[in-house]
């Protein structure tokens, strides 16, 4: 998962509203998001690769969802998968707290990331990559991509603006989420924070939805959990010409 923004505990109607972008090689195999058959209660999409997830609920009111975090620097491939933090959570006991409490001192075991998770009151932030200090989210809009929380990048300051005009009505739909991430134009020249500026590919991924041969944007999921506890979450998949090939959609 690439590109988050929520809004948590903002709306009294929708205490959580996400709209995400998961950016993953096309050849990377991936199922899209569903109840598990392991896990009845566990609804979200299955790295075939590694067994893990990038970003899920439960009928309990859990909700988890990770970023990769680039870093310039070359580093030798990380002994463990961090698909397993979402999946490791939301199919567990512990609280947000104690589940961050326990990871803490093993979480230089994974790659760089920025871990989010919660329950139907709480939303914890995590990352690895600068600092070991978890915070319990106060209400607010944020927006999460491959840094820290609410990195200015332009992107991530686009999808912010727009979910809290979003928030400002009465009615929210997959649709107009489904826009707060959608945007396919490149950031303006000067604006974009290089974290590596060797890398080519930087202006490309400065979009908020990404198309390439060969890695993209492949999935856009758009969520919430209203003041009831239901969650609705729909998950369009594409291909590597952005078009869309499938749409998985549940209230639960």
């Amino acid at each position: 998962m690439c590109l988050l923004i929520f809004a948590h505990q903002v709306s009294p109607l929708y205490p959580l509203l996400v709209a995400a972008n998961r950016d993953e090689f096309h050849a990377r195999p991936t199922a899209v998001s569903d109840f598990w058959v392991e896990y009845p209660d566990l609804f979200a999409g299955k790295d075939l690769e590694q067994g893990g997830t990038w970003m899920g609920a439960t009928r309990g009111g859990r909700f988890a969802a990770i970023t990769n975090y680039r870093d310039p620097a070359p580093t030798v491939i990380a002994p463990r998968s961090r698909g397993e933090l979402p999946l490791n959570y939301l199919t567990g006991p512990d609280t947000p707290k104690s589940f961050l409490d326990k990871l803490a001192p093993r979480a230089s075991s994974y790659a760089g990331f920025s871990l989010l998770i919660g329950n139907r009151s709480e939303l914890w932030y995590f990352t690895n990559s600068d600092t070991l200090n978890p915070r319990c989210l106060p209400p607010g809009v944020y927006g999460l991509s491959n840094a820290s929380l609410d990195t200015p990048w332009p992107k991530v300051e686009r999808g912010k603006a727009q979910m809290q005009q979003l928030l400002r009505n009465d009615s929210i739909d997959h649709e107009t989420l489904f826009d707060v991430v959608a945007d396919r134009r490149l950031a303006e020249q000067g604006t974009v924070r290089d974290q590596n500026p060797g890398d080519s590919m930087e202006a490309t991924l400065s979009a908020q939805f990404i198309v390439t041969e060969h890695y993209g944007t492949r999935s856009s999921t758009t969520m919430w959990r209203d003041a009831q506890g239901l969650i609705s979450w729909r998950e369009e998949s594409f291909n590597a010409q952005g078009a869309k090939r499938e749409v998985a959609e549940v209230t639960f």
